[in-house]
C-alpha cells in the first residue's frame, strides 16, 4: 500500500530571530475550470477579429458567474499565462485581465510564461501560495492567440545558442523535434501515430455528442472581419470522421519523407482557459465545490532536440513526490502536441496505445492547442471525468514543453470512497455546473 500524502501532514519551520514559527501546509483544491471554444489561427478563424485579453476576460467573468458564492474581493491573486507576451497578450496580463474583468482593484495579478505549460505553471505557482498560506482563493489560466502572435514572433534568440552549439537549430522548431522522436523510437511508426490521431478525433466527437464538452465552454461573441458578429459555442479545429486514408496522403512539412503531418499533430489555435483554486478550508467556508485535490507536481528538463519526451521524467518525479506508482493512476490527460510524443510516453510506462484511461475525451490533435492555455483544459477535462467515474482515485495531467521540458500534475478524485477531507468542503457535482452552463448558453 502506498502512503497517501496529505499536505496538512507536513510542517515547515521558519526560524525568525531566537524563536521559531510553525506553518501548516494546506491542501489545495480545484474548484472550477472552463475555457472558450478553441479556434483555428489565421484570418479565417473564428477569433480573427478578437483580442487575446478579451478571451481571458470572458473566462474570468464566467467563473464568477458559475460560482456565485465566491465574492470577487476574496480572490487573492490572478495568474495568467501567455507564450508571446506582447501586444494584446502583454502588459502583465494577470493584472490587466483582472481589471478588465471588473475585479476589485485590490486584487493583484501577474503573467506567466513556460510556453506550452504556461497555464499549468500558473496553477502550480499559485497552488504553492495557497499551501503556504499566502492565498486562500486564486484564479489561474492562460491564453494564446496564435493568429495574432505566431509562435516565436518578435523573439530574438541569443546567437550563443548556435555559435556555442548549446542546442541544435532544429530544437527551435517543434515539428523537427517530433521527427527526432521518431528517429529515437523507431517502433513509433507513422502508421501508429496516424491511428492514434484518428482515435483522438473519434473520442472527441463521441464526448461532444454525449454532452461532455459543452458544459465547460464559454460562448464567445466575436466580430469576424467581413462577416459581422458571430456567437461561437463550439470548437472549430475538430475534424470528425477523419480516417486513416485521409491522413496517409498528407505532406510531411518538417522533413522530406517524414512522419509528422498536420493530421497527427495539434494545429495552430486561439483560445483561453481559467480555473479557480482554493485552500480546502476556504472552499468549505465559501461553499465552493471541490472537483479535485492537488497531490503533487513536477517539472523536468530534457534535451531540447527531443522536447516531446519531457512528460516522462516529469511524471516520474511527480509520482515519486506523491509516493505513488504509474499503476495507481486511473486517468491520464496527456497534451497531444504530437502523436509521437504521446506514444513515447505510453511506451515508456507500458501503456497500450488504445488504453481507455488515456484522453477519454480526445486531445489536442482534435480540439487544438493554444499553447499557454492548454494546461487548464487538461485539468478541466480530468475534473469532469472524476465526476463521472468515482472508481478512479488518482489522475494525471501532463504535457511536453518547448525548449526541452516536461510538466506533470497529479490530482485526487474527491468522489472516490477513500478520499478523506476534514475541512468540510463538499465534492463538486455536475448539477451546479450544468445549471451554470445553461445560463451561459
Amino acid at each position: 500500500m502506498h502512503r497517501r500524502l496529505r499536505l496538512d501532514e507536513e510542517l515547515y519551520v521558519s526560524h525568525q530571530g531566537s524563536g521559531a514559527s510553525m506553518r501548516t501546509v494546506r491542501d489545495v483544491v480545484f474548484v472550477d475550470g472552463l475555457r472558450t471554444p478553441f479556434g483555428r489561427a489565421g484570418d479565417k478563424g473564428i477569433y480573427a477579429g478578437t483580442r487575446a485579453d478579451d478571451l481571458i476576460v470572458k473566462c474570468i467573468r464566467e467563473l464568477l458567474r458559475r460560482n456565485p458564492s465566491l465574492p470577487p474581493a476574496r480572490i487573492d491573486e490572478v495568474a495568467i499565462a501567455a507564450t508571446t507576451q506582447t501586444g494584446d497578450q502583454g502588459l502583465t496580463l494577470g493584472r490587466t485581465a483582472a481589471l478588465l474583468a471588473g475585479l476589485p482593484r485590490t486584487v493583484p495579478g501577474f503573467a506567466v510564461d513556460r510556453m506550452c505549460a504556461g497555464a499549468m505553471t500558473a496553477v502550480t505557482a499559485v497552488a504553492g501560495g495557497i499551501s503556504f498560506g499566502a492565498y486562500d482563493v486564486v484564479v489561474a489560466g492562460g491564453v494564446e492567440h496564435m493568429g495574432n502572435h505566431p509562435m516565436g514572433s518578435g523573439t530574438d534568440p541569443n546567437p550563443r545558442f548556435m555559435s556555442e552549439r548549446l542546442v541544435d537549430p532544429a530544437a527551435l522548431n517543434m515539428g523537427n523535434t517530433a521527427e527526432n522522436l521518431h528517429d529515437r523510437f523507431p517502433a513509433i511508426t507513422k502508421e501508429r501515430t496516424d491511428a492514434y490521431a484518428v482515435a483522438s478525433q473519434a473520442k472527441y466527437e463521441n464526448a461532444r455528442r454525449n454532452g461532455r464538452i459543452q458544459p465547460d465552454l464559454v460562448p464567445v461573441a466575436a466580430l469576424k472581419p467581413g462577416q459581422g458578429w458571430t456567437l461561437n459555442t463550439a470548437d472549430e479545429p475538430p475534424r470528425p470522421g477523419t480516417s486513416l486514408a485521409d491522413l496517409a496522403g498528407l505532406r510531411t512539412p518538417f522533413r522530406a519523407h517524414g512522419r509528422v503531418t498536420a493530421g497527427n499533430a495539434a494545429g495552430l489555435n486561439d483560445g483561453a482557459t481559467a480555473a479557480v483554486l482554493a485552500s480546502a478550508e476556504a472552499a468549505a467556508e465559501l461553499g465552493l465545490a471541490v472537483k479535485m485535490r492537488l497531490v503533487s507536481y513536477a517539472y523536468a528538463g530534457v534535451e531540447p532536440e527531443v522536447m516531446g519526451i519531457g512528460p516522462v521524467p516529469a511524471t516520474e518525479k511527480a509520482l515519486k513526490n506523491a509516493g505513488l506508482t504509474i499503476a495507481d493512476i486511473g486517468l491520464f490527460e496527456i497534451n497531444e502536441a504530437f502523436a509521437v510524443q504521446v506514444l513515447s510516453f505510453l511506451d515508456h510506462f507500458g501503456i497500450p496505445d488504445d488504453d481507455p484511461r488515456v484522453n477519454r475525451y480526445g486531445g489536442a490533435i482534435a480540439v487544438g492547442h493554444p499553447l499557454a492555455s492548454s494546461g487548464v483544459r487538461l485539468m478541466t477535462q480530468l475534473a469532469r471525468q472524476f465526476e463521472e467515474d468515482h472508481s478512479v482515485r488518482y489522475g494525471i495531467t501532463t504535457m511536453c514543453v518547448g525548449l526541452g521540458m516536461g510538466a506533470t500534475v497529479i490530482w485526487e478524485n474527491p468522489h472516490h470512497p477513500e478520499y478523506t477531507d476534514n475541512s468540510g468542503a463538499r465534492p463538486g457535482g455536475s448539477a451546479a455546473t450544468e445549471t451554470a452552463s445553461e445560463g451561459a448558453a
